[in-house]
Formats: C-alpha cells, structure tokens, sequence
C-alpha cells in the first residue's frame, strides 16, 4: 500500500472512511455549558434567563479526536496487516520460482527462502503445481511439484560460493515455458550483477514473452565483498565492494592458517562510495601469516578474500658483481631491481665486498630468494651451498653482463656460449631485435608484449633438444631471452641480458617488473626435479584440500571439485570452488572474485514485470493496536467533555500551581536538548579553508588590531591575485585553541603588548602545525618604538612569553642569500608600515666548500617554521574597501608600501613553493640578475 508493507484482509470496509465528513457535521454542536448561580432564592428569580439558549459549538480540535478515533475504529475493521505474506493469489496457473543463489545471495539467505515459502503456501492453498528453478543450475531439469515436494526441494538449496551465469539457464527456462505453457513466474533476485546482467534481463523479457512475472528485490542489505588484497612495502590493503549507496562502516579481520585472528582494519563508505579500501598496518612478518581476510558480519564466499604464497612479502637477496653502484648508483643493476621489486617483495642488498660474502650473507639469513646481477665466478663452497639451498625450495635468478658471459658455471638453466652476442653495432649486420610473444602455456603468459622494448646484447645459449622446453621468453629470432628450469624444490631461472640499461630497454619497462613478479609467484608450486615449467607436456595440477561454502566457511570439497593447475589465478567457478588447493603446508588460493572484478547493482527496469520487496519480519496483525488506540482517545474525549462541562474544574481549580508545576516537570523531561551544532560549525570551517587557498591570522581579541590585520591579508591576497598565479580566497580569522590549523600555509600572528598568554593547548597546536610544514609570521608591530641597545618594547616581551612554551629553532636574521630573499621578487630587507625593524628565520646550515659560499641562494631542508618581524607588515598591506591604503608608512622611500607587498609575496611563496629556488638550475638567471 503506498510503498508500505500494509495489507488489508477486507480492505471494502474502507469504505467506511467516506462517512467521516457526516460524522464532522453531527459533531459539531455540543450541550451548554451549566452556569453557576448564587443559591439566593430572590436573586435567582432574577437572573434566570426566561427564554431558551442554542447549543454552543464544539471546539475544532475536539470533533478532530472523534473523528481520528473514528478512522481507527474503520481501519481495524478492514483487518490491517504490517509486513503481509508477499505470494502471489489468485491464479491457477502453475509458478515458477527463480532463485538466485550465487555467493551474493548468501548474506540474506534466510530472507529468500521465507519469500520462497511464502509463494509454496499460496500456491498450495491456491492447488498449483511448482516449478523450483535455481539459476546456478543451467543443465538442471525443470519438472513440475506439487507444493509439499517443493517445500523439501527448496531446504535442499544452499548458496553456491561463486558468481553464477543467469544466461545459461535461460534455455532450459525457454523449454519448460514453451512445454507448459501459461505460467506464473517469480523471480527472487539477489539485485546483483556479476557480469551480464543487462544481457540476462533483456533475454529474460523476451523469453517469458506476456507471461506475469513479479520480481522480488530491494528490502535487504546489500551484500559486501573483498577482492584485491594487496601485501604493500608498508601496509596490506584490500578493496570492499558493494552496489547501493549511503553511509556505511565496518571491519575486516585478518586470520591465519589456524584461524586465530591477527589484526583487524576500519573501512567507511561515503554516500556515494561503491569501494573503499581497508588497511591492516601490521609487521611484514604478521602480514605474512595472514591466510584469510573476512568481512565481520558479513555471511558471504564473496566477503572472504584467500592468500597463499603469492600475497606474502618476500625477502630478495640482490648481489651485483658490478663495480657501478659506487661510481653511479642510479645507473647500476642493483637500482633498477630494487625499483622493480620494490612493489611486492622486501629487498635487500648485500653489504659492500666481494660478491662471495654476499651470497653467503644471504645464505646465512635463510632467504627464500636470491637474484645475481652479473656475478660471474663463484667459489666451490658457495656453489655448494647455493646447490642444497636450491634443493630446499630456493629460488635463485641471474642476470647476465660481462662477467657472466666469460664465465663458466652450471648454475644456470641452460649451457652457455662464451662471449656472448652483440646486435646493431658497428661490425654487424644484425639489427636490435625485438621480443616476441609470450607462450600461452608459459610462466609469463598474458604479459603484454611491449613494441619499444630491444635488445642490443644478450648472452646465447647452446642449442639442445631441451633449450625450446626451458626457453619462457624469446626474441623476435627466436633465440632465448629467459630460461628456467626446477632443481628439486627450488627454481633457476637466467634472464640473458643484463639488468641495467646497457644490453637491452628492458629494465625501463613496466613488463620487467611483472616478468619478476611472475618468477616470484611461481616459486614453491611446482617441485619436479630438471623439469622447466614450459617443458612439461601436462602442467601439474593440485587437488582441492579445503573448500568454501557459500556463506564462506570451510568445508571438505565437494564430489564436483576438480584439480586445477598449480599456477592459476581465476576466479572460482563451478569446477574450481574457492578455497584452498595442493599441499597443506602451501597451498594455492582460489578466491570467489579475481582482482579486477567489481560488482554492480542490476538493472530490471526494463521488464514489463510487478515489483516486489522481501520482507524481514513476520506478518503482524494491526486491529489490536489500532482498537486500543481508539479507545484511548475515547477516553481522551471522555475527559475533556467533563473539563469543559466543569465538573472537575473547581478541582482542578484548587490545585492549579501544582498541576502546573507537574506539568512542567513532564514536558522537560520529554524535551530533548537541542544538539549540539558543534561539528556542523567544524565541517563548515573546514569547507571553506579547503575550497581555495587562504590565509590566516590569529584573532586578538583587540577589535582595531583584527580589523587591520584582516584588511592587510585582503590587501596581499589581491596583491597576489594581479602580480601572480595564486588566486587565494578571502583571509580567514583563526582561534588556535578551537579551529584546525593544517588547512593554512601560512598564520599571521599579530602581538599585542600585554596579552594575555594563549593556553597551553593553543600553544601545543601552534607548535604542532609548524612541525608539520606550517609557518607562524609573529609581528610585534613595534620597530619605531624599539629602545637602542638591548631593551624589549612590551610587545618583545609578550612574544618571548609565547615562544617559551614553543619549540623553536635557533634564528637568525634573513641573510643576503637566503631563498626567501629571492622566492618571487630580489629583495634585501621586509619592510612594513615601518622599515628599521629585522625579520628572522631559522638558522640555516652553514656550508664551508667554496661551491657553496657562492651560490646565489642558499636553502634548508625546508620552510622556515617561524618568520617573526616588528616592521608591521599587515599594517602596509591595509586597504579600506574603496582601494586606498588604510595607514600611512614611515620613512622616506616613496616605494616602501610596494616593497611591503613584494616582501609578503616572497614569503607567501616561500611557504607554498620551499626552497626550490636555492636549486642549481636557478643559479644562472638569478645570477644574471643580480649583476654578478
């Protein structure tokens, strides 16, 4: 009714409803009130009026109670139902039931299958056959049931735990249609669509042809999934999936291999929010137990995110045999791997000495995988080593270079030629070459092939009967350009170009650091001995050990579980349920969603169909509540006929400052307090400060002092506007106590002599926002009252009494070549209103090579964190609204109110840009204008 889940059992008495404006009219009148006369008898001869009075008119808001009450009293009699049974009545044609039942239905599971009995006890009240039509079950035959065997088939029914494909199942629906003929058709909807979904509801329309069809959606929450957990340098984040809208919060728990929880992460969704991610800042060493990611609350195979080996965070040993990584470090093989690497694996580099000491430091760690860059001899004792470490599960991966291509050694996957090869130079024939597809069957399959990738150089192996089946990676000639082999449970794998940028383009691509990736995840899922894996005929496969449910918990595989190959990275499917395969001590994880995957609501708004809501209560009858509810208000009225009759008035009468007061008491304690507008006032401050950038000033509390100061940040920020590209907002008067200062690059502090000191919170807030990149302006506005020699004005010592409780940086005046003398404009000094006073600002470091003396400008690590002046610079920045300057300047420079302005705008930039101006590339121009 409405959109309300309201039903009527005799919804005629309605009807009834139309008498109430007959009921307004006859209860319009009431009796008159009694008057009250003095009992004298000779004055009641007087007073009594000889004629008949005419009733009096009833109050409106009373005959409004009657008629409300009234209304009641109808409405129970059509026998209102909350929440009634949703089953379609009233046919005797058979139904159809489509159940969704992938993984996203399985959070509501319970709600469905009500809905679903609910249309079996219709249709059995009603005599019809059912047919129970799941639509994960394409092949499924659709016979017809009678309710009672429709009842039994529908407990039967369990969420699958992957996405199922509702197109395949619409050929078996056309057969049962086209074989029944009219048929009603229910369709319990999970609102879900996990690919072609579109493409189902249009086939839908025209496969059910003129047939009725309700679809049941809406009314549930909607379901949560994870997919791209993701094992970062710092962190290991995974993506939270839903389809509808609004504000939404929750956590996700990560547990290990034996269930017990290690950590879990916040996750919020805004209105609009269809993903969010949700991080677990743990160890490396925590984050690599982590084998399960779940959604607290959520009973879903899709709320479930798997890891195996693959999401762990390896520890790679890098040892180069190049002497390049002192002499140019960003040019050497270790720069360009580390780089590579760095996404998913911790690296680390061998401590400076010989190559020998390297791999046994590595060794010694126990590192599950080691990369040579060029290393070319290695000592007996070392190879013997590296021998039992590859047996045990190592991975070991070379790169070849010079040296590797003089040197003979056998831990490498395939015989190599002494020398090497050398395309495009000046004694060759032989262009750079190109490299070709990846096999489709290898290790680096689907890898996009890169076009501006070459190789000028590569090491070249001798041909065998075997080289092909080790080969995984070629060239356009089809020599190799990776090979691999397995040794017992470890892997060898040679890249034959070196893995800096003088043999090949390769390092600089985005296809190196997925080639690396895929020798990392290929490690520990395959253990043949001398076998590559291009070179088996029939990849190995692994059972399934452990299996999720639809509402993702873990079970024994089911009978329709098959083995799949040790390197597959899908989604689960029918064949393939999500959970785990292989050996218990490292299995491979099958997940319900693949990475990429994301969710959508699906779209039924183009079937010609009746729409319905699941309901998540059970049917409530309303004429008890509605009955009692009439008769209250009868009473209601009851009394208050005997209050205006003046009955019980003379009671009420004497006691009226008491029930007065009592009912004050009521109303206050029904009276809520008016929330509090705090965070409305926080969120609007924090809008405006980060819609544009402004700047801001510390609010005194002298009215003067702020309306100068406000109408000297005005002043600069037009100023700024017409000489710069910075097009700041209006300046924004702060408290440091109450409002968010990060949202400013720069805080004008005006001082006021004899002010009280700012409370330590303030203080603390102050001193956090400048450690945290902020700048502070502290002006005493004081210069021309400055005593000689070391006196302080009041305003000197106000500002002392305000940094003491700062943790300020040692100062210094501005020296000539600082940045901020040079940030926009070339300036000497900063002056303001007045030109006597000095700027200060952090020490910087002092440089004692000649190089550095003469620089032109000369910077920090940083912005200067405090700036403190007495010249009263917002003073000269002043303007009154029609444009004019609002205080006068001392001095005789004509130009002075000018070079205020200039001053602010270095140190306006200064604070936004740092101290990219005391870089070298600079030096020349300033030079130039500088006349030097």
């Amino acid at each position: 009714m409405m959109g309300l889940p309201l039903a009527f059992t005799e919804p005629l008495l309605l009807i009834g409803l139309v008498s109430l404006p007959v009921l307004w009219w006859l209860l319009r009148v009431m009796p008159p009130r009694p008057r009250r006369i003095e009992f004298p008898p000779t004055r009641l001869l007087f007073d009594i009026a000889p004629r008949e009075e005419t009733p009096s008119r009833t109050p409106w808001w009373l005959t409004a109670l009657r008629l409300l009450a009234a209304a009641l009293v109808i409405f129970a009699a059509a026998g209102p139902i909350w929440n009634p049974q949703t089953g379609l009545a009233g046919s005797k044609a058979p139904l159809m039931i489509m159940l969704d039942d992938g993984w996203s239905a399985a959070s509501n599971w319970d709600i469905r299958i009500r809905a679903a009995d609910e249309l079996n006890a219709n249709a059995d009240n009603d005599r019809r056959a059912i047919a129970l039509v799941p639509l994960s079950e394409p092949n499924r035959d659709i016979p017809l049931m009678p309710a009672g065997a429709a009842r039994v088939a529908l407990r039967q029914l369990a969420p699958k735990p992957y996405s199922i494909d509702r197109v395949e199942t619409l050929a078996a629906v056309d057969r049962f249609l086209n074989a029944t003929g009219d048929c009603e058709i229910a369709w319990l909807s999970d609102g879900v669509d996990t690919g072609r979904g579109d493409e189902f509801v249009q086939a839908l329309g025209k496969t059910i042809g003129d047939r009725s069809l309700t679809v049941f959606e809406g009314g549930t929450s909607s379901p949560l999934a994870l997919v791209a957990a993701e094992n970062a340098a710092a962190r290991m984040t995974v993506k939270v999936l839903r389809t509808d809208g609004g504000i939404a919060a929750g956590t996700v728990r990560a547990l290990d291999q034996k269930g017990s929880p290690i950590g879990e992460a916040r996750y919020s969704l805004g209105p609009q929010d269809k993903e969010t991610d949700a991080a677990f800042d743990l160890p490396v060493e925590l984050r690599n137990d982590i084998t399960r990611l779940e959604i607290s609350g959520e009973r879903s195979a899709g709320a479930v995110q798997l890891l195996d080996k693959r999401w762990r965070r390896r520890a790679i040993g890098i040892v180069s045999g190049s002497t390049s990584e002192t002499a140019q470090p960003l040019l050497a093989p270790t720069f360009y791997l580390t780089r590579a690497l760095a996404p998913f694996a911790d690296v680390r580099l061998a401590d400076k000495g010989s190559p020998q000491q390297g791999i046994t430091q590595f060794l010694d760690q126990k590192l599950p995988m080691i990369i040579l860059a060029d290393v070319g001899t290695i000592a007996p004792e070392v190879r013997e080593r590296l021998n039992a470490w590859i047996d045990q599960g190592g991975v070991l991966v070379r790169f070849a270079g010079p040296r590797l291509a003089q040197a003979e050694d056998d831990l490498v996957p395939v015989k190599l030629r002494k020398g090497g090869r050398t395309l495009g130079g000046s004694l060759t024939w032989e262009k750079p070459q190109h490299l070709a597809a990846f096999a489709a069957d290898g290790p680096f399959a689907g890898v996009v092939v890169p076009k501006d990738v070459t190789v000028s150089r590569q090491v070249l192996a001798e041909p065998d009967a075997v080289l092909a089946t080790k080969s995984w990676a070629s060239l356009e000639d089809g020599t190799p350009l990776v090979t691999g082999e397995h040794r017992g449970k470890g892997l060898v794998s040679l890249f034959h170009v070196s893995a800096d940028m003088r043999w090949s383009d390769l390092p600089m691509s985005g296809t190196f650091v997925e080639l690396l990736r895929r020798v990392v995840d290929m490690s520990g899922y395959t253990s043949k001995p001398g076998a590559g894996v291009a070179s088996e005929a029939t990849t190995e496969t692994v059972a399934p050990l452990h299996i999720l449910d639809g509402f993702g918990a873990f079970g024994p595989p089911p009978a329709t579980a098959k083995p799949l190959s040790a390197d597959y990275r899908d989604r689960a499917t029918p064949d393939h349920p999500p959970g785990f395969y292989g050996p218990a001590e490292g299995p491979l994880a099958v997940n319900t969603l693949a990475a990429a995957d994301r969710i959508a609501a699906l779209n039924t708004a183009s079937l010609r169909a009746r729409h319905a809501t699941y309901t998540n209560a059970e049917p409530r009858d309303l004429r008890g509540w509605l009955l009692s509810t009439a008769l209250a208000l009868f009473l209601i009225d009851a009394i208050i006929v005997a209050l205006l009759g003046g009955g019980i008035a003379a009671l009420l009468r004497r006691r009226a400052a008491a029930a007065m007061i009592a009912l004050g008491l009521a109303l206050a304690s029904l009276v809520s307090p008016a929330p509090s507008r705090a965070d409305g006032a926080a969120d609007e401050f924090a809008m405006k400060a980060v819609s544009q950038t402004r700047l801001a000033y510390v609010v005194t509390g002298n009215a003067d002092v702020d309306s100068i100061v406000k109408a000297g940040l005005t002043g600069l920020t037009l100023f700024l506007a017409n000489r710069t590209a910075l097009e700041a907002g209006d300046p924004v008067g702060i408290d440091p106590a109450r409002d968010e200062l990060a949202f400013f690059p720069l805080i004008y502090w005006p001082i006021v002599p004899g002010a009280p000191k700012p409370p330590q919170d303030a203080l603390n807030k102050i001193d956090a926002y400048m450690k945290q990149g902020g700048t502070v302006l502290f002006d005493t506005r004081d210069a021309i009252e400055a005593p000689p020699g070391d006196a302080q004005t009041p305003g000197m010592r106000t500002l002392r009494e305000i940094l003491s409780s700062l943790d300020v940086p040692e100062l210094e005046p501005v020296p000539r070549e600082h940045v901020l003398t040079k940030t926009f404009y070339l300036l000497r000094d900063f002056p303001g209103r007045f030109n006597t006073g000095q700027t200060w600002v952090e020490t910087l470091p002092r440089d004692e090579d000649d190089d550095s003396a003469q620089r032109p400008a000369r910077g920090g690590d940083g912005v200067s964190p405090i700036i403190i002046t007495s010249n009263d610079l917002a003073g000269a920045w002043a303007v009154r609204p029609d444009g004019q300057a609002m205080l006068p300047v001392t001095g005789g420079d004509t130009r002075q109110r000018e070079f205020a302005y200039r001053a602010g705008a270095n140190i306006v930039m200064y604070t936004l840009t740092g101290n990219y101006k005391a870089d070298q590339v600079h030096a020349p121009a300033l030079i130039e204008r500088l006349g030097q």
